[in-house]
C-alpha cells in the first residue's frame, strides 16, 4: 500500500511538472501550440515529436534555433533534462 501511494504521488508530481512547463510553452505558442510565437517561430503543434525533441535539444544545448527565438528558448530549455524535453514534446505532439 505505501510503495502504491509513493508511486502514485511520483507520477502526480511528473505529471504537475510536465503540466507547468507546457504551461509556459502555451504563453507564446497558444493554448493548442497553434501560433507562432512572436511571429517568426514554427507553429509546433504541426512538428513531429521528434522534431520537437531535436529543436528543443539544440535550444538547451546552444547549438540551433532562429536567431530572434534563440535567446528566449535557450532560457526556457536550458534547465530540462532529455526525460523533460521527451514529456514535452510528446504532450505538445500529442495536441
Amino acid at each position: 500500500m505505501k510503495k502504491t501511494l509513493v508511486v502514485l504521488a511520483t507520477a502526480a508530481l511528473a505529471t504537475s511538472a510536465m503540466a507547468a512547463n507546457t504551461a509556459v510553452c502555451k504563453g507564446c505558442h497558444g493554448q493548442n501550440f497553434e501560433k507562432k510565437a512572436m511571429n517568426v517561430s514554427k507553429v509546433v503543434k504541426d512538428m513531429s515529436k521528434d522534431e520537437i525533441v531535436t529543436a528543443m535539444k539544440a535550444y538547451r544545448d546552444g547549438t540551433g534555433g532562429h536567431s530572434p527565438m534563440k535567446g528566449t528558448m535557450q532560457m526556457q530549455a536550458k534547465n530540462l533534462s532529455d526525460a523533460d524535453i521527451e514529456a514535452i514534446a510528446a504532450e505538445i505532439a500529442g495536441k
